[in-house]
């Protein structure tokens, strides 16, 4: 089957966080893209319930907050228990 260009615009951001997530699952923004225009194909619409999440504003900034504290290379990580029963004990 011929391939053909095509050019979208996404944002730098998400371009670059699914550009990360795709290699990890071994696959190009290319062959991703073609798996999701497949699966529209196949079930005659989006693969995924598209909605407008309501969640209340605690929710919202308690996300916010983790979203932050997940990128934010001055606070420690832990990769077991023990170590982070020590932190919390001091």
């Amino acid at each position: 089957m011929p391939k053909v260009p095509t050019q979208i615009r996404i944002d730098a951001n998400v371009k670059k966080q699914a550009t990360e997530l795709f290699g990890q699952l071994g696959l190009d923004m290319s062959g991703a893209v073609n798996i999701f225009l497949k699966q529209c194909i196949i079930r005659g619409g989006l693969p995924f319930v598209v909605e407008i999440p309501r969640y209340s504003q605690k929710v919202m900034e308690a996300m916010a907050e983790a979203e932050r504290i997940s990128r934010d290379p001055s606070i420690p990580g832990y990769s077991n228990m023990d170590d982070l029963r020590k932190a919390l004990e001091e």
